[in-house]
Order: C-alpha cells, then sequence, then structure tokens
C-alpha cells in the first residue's frame, strides 16, 4: 500500500468541489498541478465523472499513493452503501511527471487547477504556473489557484501570520504571496479575473479565464 494522507486536503477537498462544480464544465480535460498524494485528483475524478483528469506532480516518490487514490481510496464516497465499487476510476489518467518550471506537456485540457502550491515554491513558480497554463489551456479555459494569500500586503489572520513564518523557517524563498500580484501575473499573460471566493480557515479560491 502506497497511500500518503494529507490532513489539509481532507479537510478542503469538499469546499474546493463544491466551487468546482459551479466553475467547470460538465465535460473535458482538468490538468492538476502539483497533486501531491493524489486525495483531491480521486475526490474530484469520482464527483465530476463527466471530466478527465490528469495529475502531475515534480515529486515521482508521490506516483505510487497518486495512482493508489485514483484506483479505490475514495470511490466509496460516491457509490451508495452495498453498491459494487469499480476497480478503478475511468476518468483519471496515471500521473505524469510536471515540473512548473520546465517543459509542460502539449495536450490542450479545458481547466488547469493547482491548490496549496504557491506558498511552498520558490517566487518564479508564479509566472511559471501562469505562462504554463495559458500555453495549454484552450481559448475560455478556467485557471483555478487554491491557498492562503495576503491581501494587498497583510495577512488575512494571524494564524497564517504564524504560518508564513513557519514556511520561510523551511525555506527563506517560500511564504504566503499577495493575491493581488497573483492577479497582476495572470492578467499579464492573458487570463481575466473572474472571481476571488473566500475559503474556510482563511483561504481562497482565485479563478481566471484564458482570454486568447
Amino acid at each position: 500500500m502506497a497511500l500518503n494522507c494529507s490532513a489539509a486536503a481532507e479537510r478542503n477537498r469538499l469546499p474546493i468541489l463544491t466551487e468546482l462544480e459551479r466553475l467547470l464544465p460538465a465535460t473535458g480535460s482538468v490538468l492538476e498541478i502539483a497533486s501531491g498524494t493524489g486525495q483531491h485528483a480521486a475526490f474530484f475524478a469520482a464527483h465530476l465523472p463527466g471530466l478527465h483528469w490528469q495529475p502531475s506532480e515534480a515529486d515521482p516518490e508521490m506516483f505510487a499513493s497518486i495512482r493508489e487514490y485514483s484506483q479505490t481510496a475514495e470511490l466509496a464516497q460516491v457509490s451508495p452503501a452495498g453498491a459494487e465499487q469499480p476497480a478503478a476510476l475511468a476518468n483519471i489518467a496515471p500521473p505524469v511527471f510536471l515540473d512548473v518550471l520546465d517543459e509542460w506537456p502539449g495536450d490542450l485540457v479545458d481547466a488547469v487547477i493547482t491548490a496549496n502550491l504557491l506558498h511552498i515554491a520558490l517566487p518564479e513558480v508564479l509566472p511559471a504556473l501562469c505562462q504554463g497554463a495559458a500555453a495549454v489551456l484552450r481559448p475560455g479555459g478556467c485557471l483555478f489557484i487554491y491557498g492562503p494569500f495576503k491581501r494587498h500586503g497583510a495577512h488575512t489572520s494571524e494564524g497564517n501570520v504564524r504560518f508564513d513564518a513557519s514556511l520561510r523557517q523551511q525555506h527563506p524563498a517560500w511564504g504566503i504571496r499577495d493575491l493581488e500580484k497573483v492577479v497582476e501575473v495572470a492578467t499579464a499573460n492573458g487570463f481575466q479575473l473572474q472571481e476571488v471566493i473566500p475559503m474556510p480557515a482563511n483561504n481562497f479560491s482565485i479563478v481566471f479565464y484564458l482570454t486568447n
């Protein structure tokens, strides 16, 4: 058994799903950046069966966990009690290696989503994320970014102040990013801000659509 478990992914998956159900098309393809354990990809794919999900991760050691979740871990959350469980999710692909700072896969998709990436990444990941997403999204495609953010340079809670300090202790280039900076960089890469959604635990979902 190769399963890893992220407590944060367990807590935030349902609030994120609620927004994705509203924002994403009923059918199409989704590229998830920094899939981590694979909990999000499996949960979202199981609840949004019309969408084909492509997990990606820069750490190949996480691939086994992603594959395991995509097979059986989340299916009981969808099917009625006592129903026969299929062996694997049919609408989720095997994970692929993707370092945001390197070359991205060439297949076009309808949405790019990422959760809890930017605060544990180098600053240059933000422009690379926006450039890469713009290259692989179809016109009108959705870029969905979830995580903790500052507003106008200020933290939104005392808990985020402490969290930011702990991140910077782990790596001096990590830290909670300014939401307005995310909007600025995304806009410079052809995206239009659709909405900023306050989420539980002082997080935000930032929703963009590709304009060209």
